[in-house]
């Protein structure tokens, strides 16, 4: 099973923050495990890597959609990824690998998140960041408690 972590800071974003989160999870994906940072919008995604769908580096996470658009960390499994596959593939997406993950994301460029999270049958946890939606962390107000 594999493990994602991440965070969100307007200050403070080092590499070495999320590779200590995924020390603390190892055991939760032996075979791999990634980290993608972007310090001007402020946040961080890491993975652990359980190699199941796509054992080659071509399910790599945290995974980034062919536009470049979203990033994404995912645990779990997409039962119907092959036959949503073939449809996007008729629509003209082209597959690099063979995971559920690249599938993903291909759907949620293609239909928008409501429409793809329909689509999928199966059980799975997932952070997706949308670099075009994203607000700078520079520009960002701190979100302060209410008491």
């Amino acid at each position: 099973m594999c493990g994602f972590t991440g965070y969100v800071s307007s200050s403070c974003m080092r590499k070495e923050v999320c590779g200590q989160m995924l020390s603390q999870i190892t055991h939760r994906g032996p075979d791999d495990n990634g980290i993608w940072l972007d310090a001007d919008a402020g946040i961080a995604l890491g993975h652990r890597r359980l190699s199941i769908q796509d054992i080659s580096p071509l399910g790599h996470q945290p995974m980034v959609s062919l536009s470049k658009r979203y990033v994404i960390v995912f645990n779990g499994e997409i039962y119907n990824f092959k036959v949503l596959q073939a449809e996007l593939e008729k629509s003209g997406h082209v597959f690099r690998g063979h995971s559920d993950t690249e599938v993903m994301l291909a759907a949620i460029e293609e239909w928008g998140i409501e429409k793809a999270l329909i689509s999928f049958a199966g059980m799975f946890a997932f952070a997706l960041w949308d670099k075009k939606a994203a607000i700078p962390a520079s520009v960002r107000k701190p979100l302060m408690p209410t008491f």
